[in-house]
């Protein structure tokens, strides 16, 4: 069937999942979840003119366009996998704690300088996802970049079955999805997935040398190209944060300084993991240099915001313990007046998470802000001397209220608490 499937995929090499967003032509996988069944809306995705529709429930339709399997979401990934073995270029697969998609959107504006390069879309990086990112790459791409999210072990190694990495980099390991990986040891054995994928394989490891356990973990791949702030084979040192980053990076002919439009110097090892991977790839200092500061960020990431009087770092994206911590230390050292810190509450941190958000609490405590809001999640469950808010609407209304000039503020949290909604009252 995967055959036949991709035969109609060449001719039509488009995939949809939601038949609000189908169009004429497009493949139709009518895949479930808690709240979805795709298979109810076969007949739908046939009539607006599906050129195949892949379905694993028994149903009555007769129509020559319609595959019965047993698994709609395996043979997507399956039809991926065939997708994928058609190809003979690098394929860069990312994973991390913290940072994946920055430095994989940094990576993909540095390689795209010289090659012809395909890579996720946003985060589509899971199970869904990665598959439709593998069948999104054309058949002309020279290298593929694919962001890998995972919340559990086994995961990135299912993941590395059909996307078949040639190359691989980790950004970390940090509190991210303690629940799901079962702890911090937990979280090194999910991610160093990836690692084990390149040891068996010959492949090569982009690796950040700062951090002790990735020289164990690495250890026995074919190669490894190394970055970091000492002793790695690209190396680089912040210069200065505000308003941006600005870094100076060591490609051992030349040093050169870049002024990135990114916020925090937690983005200097995302800065040093696309500057290595393109001088692995012959790319010159001089377009790495300027790829990364024409780089502007996106979707609530390091964003630096001007409203008004007053300025914003939007990081609403995602948060864990790591990238929170990162993150308060960044916004106090900046030499500014009037900060204020705006946290929304972290997610699937297990038994973690009360003493995870007590240990931000008794960060905050370290400094002098003009003002700690909190936001929901075990924010509710501990002592704190902080503004309390359920959710990031009420917060919204206080800010409304309150009409804060000439202010410094720092937004995040983790997604589901879609913190970026308080932007529009500041």
């Amino acid at each position: 069937m995967i055959e036949r499937l991709y035969e109609i995929y060449k001719q039509h090499p488009h995939i949809q999942t939601d038949t609000r967003k189908l169009k004429a032509g497009e493949l139709f996988f009518a895949l479930k979840g808690p709240n979805f069944n795709g298979n109810l809306f076969a007949q739908q995705a046939l009539e607006v003119g599906a050129s195949a529709v892949i379905v694993d429930e028994p149903n009555s339709i007769d129509d020559e366009r319609l595959f019965q399997t047993a698994d709609a979401l395996v043979a997507l990934q399956q039809l991926a996998l065939h997708h994928r073995k058609k190809f003979n270029i690098p394929v860069l697969a990312i994973t991390g704690s913290n940072g994946k998609t920055t430095t994989k959107e940094l990576i993909n504006a540095v390689l795209s300088t010289t090659y012809c390069t395909s890579t996720t879309v946003g985060n589509l990086n899971n199970h869904i996802g990665i598959p439709l990112t593998l069948l999104s790459i054309p058949f002309d791409a020279e290298i593929a970049i694919i962001e890998m999210g995972a919340n559990h072990q086994k995961e990135i190694e299912s993941y590395c079955a059909y996307t078949q990495p040639t190359h691989g980099l980790i950004t970390n390991c940090g509190k991210a999805h303690l629940e799901g990986f079962g702890g911090e040891e937990g979280v090194k054995k999910g991610k160093g997935e990836l690692f084990d994928y390149l040891r068996k394989t010959n492949g090569t490891a982009f690796v950040l040398w700062d951090f002790d356990y990735f020289h164990t973990m690495s250890d026995g791949i074919n190669k490894i190209i190394t970055y970091g702030t000492h002793d790695a084979l690209i190396t680089g040192k912040t210069i200065k944060v505000e308003p941006f980053l600005e870094v100076n990076l060591n490609f051992t002919e030349e040093n050169i300084n870049i002024k990135s439009q990114l916020v925090g110097d937690y983005n200097l090892p995302n800065i040093l993991a696309a500057a290595a991977v393109g001088k692995y790839f012959d790319i010159s200092p001089e377009k790495i240099k300027q790829a990364i500061e024409e780089y502007i960020p996106t979707n609530s990431r390091s964003q630096l915001v001007t409203k008004g009087t007053n300025r914003i770092i939007l990081d609403a994206y995602n948060a864990n313990p790591t990238s929170m911590k990162a993150a308060i230390e960044n916004f106090a050292g900046l030499q500014v007046e009037n900060k204020y810190v705006l946290l929304g509450g972290m997610m699937e941190l297990g038994d973690e998470s009360v003493k995870e958000h007590t240990k931000l609490v008794a960060l905050l405590q370290d400094y002098k802000w003009k003002g700690v809001v909190l936001v929901g999640g075990d924010f509710a469950s501990i002592q704190h001397p902080y503004l309390f808010f359920k959710t990031a609407e009420e917060a919204k209304v206080w800010l409304s209220e309150t009409k804060i000039e000439n202010g410094y503020f720092l937004i995040k949290g983790s997604r589901s608490m879609k913190m970026e909604v308080t932007l529009d009252a500041i």
